[in-house]
């Protein structure tokens, strides 16, 4: 009979000890999830043209899904074309300015500017030749004084002509400056950095979707002047989803950014979205909004 009693005591104590083994492992694994209530927040983005120029068209309409990169409207382009051609114009031209300048002068230049020197050398010499028989022939009458005058003017001028040709003939050999060359490059940066922002406003007479979305609101219609300040679309963004928790005081030290969560919501009860913590309010909401 003690034995049995004996028995019986062990087997009780055993069963109390797994009683109380399991219902701390439970208590555990409750500590380590924590069931918050919140709501699902609907995030939304008004798109705006980065343009000042009439809506030719808008290809969405209000329920719309929308994907990153989609084209929802479009601005009228013909004056921002016309502008884009005549930049890329300019820049072509000033581009081959430089590149005439880096060549430097070319050999056929440089020998016709030889060949006006060689000219204006031969002009000079014939003035002093008639010059001097004038000046030897004015004593015999047979030529005036002015003559001579005519003459000595001839030759200055000859001379006068020769030196413009030489100091042609020299900066044809010297090529251009390199000041010159600077300057040239310098125009085609600005021509360049002219025209890239005439494409970027021809871009952006394009209106794109920048997020997952359903078109919430189209607040604009063709025909209409756009402006940054205008926006022409609401979108209420879809991917990523965000919902918004309260977290009462005891469990506030057990949150942290990153922390994996798992979300159900009343509409779709069965279904569970994978997710996790990524904003955490330093201030306090004592009570929250509905």
């Amino acid at each position: 009979m003690k034995k049995r009693l004996l028995l019986l005591i062990i087997l009780l104590a055993a069963l109390g000890a797994a009683a109380y083994w399991f219902l701390q492992r439970q208590k555990g694994e409750v500590r380590r999830e924590i069931t918050l209530y919140g709501n699902m927040d609907l995030r939304q983005v008004a798109l705006a043209f980065n343009g000042s120029q009439r809506i030719a068209r808008l290809l969405v309409e209000e329920g719309d899904h929308v994907q990153p990169g989609q084209e929802l409207g479009v601005l009228e382009k013909d004056r921002l074309e016309a502008s884009v051609l005549q930049s890329r114009g300019k820049v072509e031209a000033q581009r081959h300015v430089v590149e005439r300048l880096e060549n430097g002068t070319r050999p056929e230049e440089i020998a016709q500017a030889r060949a006006n020197v060689q000219s204006a050398r031969v002009d000079l010499k014939n003035a002093r030749l008639r010059h001097d028989r004038l000046k030897k022939v004015v004593a015999t009458g047979a030529a005036s004084e002015q003559d001579v005058d005519n003459a000595r003017t001839e030759m200055d001028v000859a001379e006068a002509r020769l030196e413009v040709t030489q100091k042609a003939l020299d900066l044809a050999v010297a090529g251009p400056r390199k000041e010159d060359i600077a300057e040239a490059k310098a125009r085609l940066r600005a021509d360049e950095a002219e025209l890239a922002r005439l494409q970027t406003e021809l871009a952006d007479a394009t209106l794109i979707s920048p997020t997952h979305g359903v078109i919430q609101n189209r607040i604009l219609e063709p025909g209409e002047m756009a402006s940054p300040g205008k926006p022409v679309f609401t979108i209420a963004v879809t991917d990523p989803k965000w919902a918004r928790t309260y977290v009462t005081e005891p469990d506030l030290g057990k949150v942290k950014n990153g922390m994996t969560a798992a979300i159900t919501t009343d509409s779709f009860p069965g279904k569970r979205y994978e997710g996790w913590v990524g904003f955490i309010s330093p201030t306090a909401e004592f009570t929250p909004k509905s």
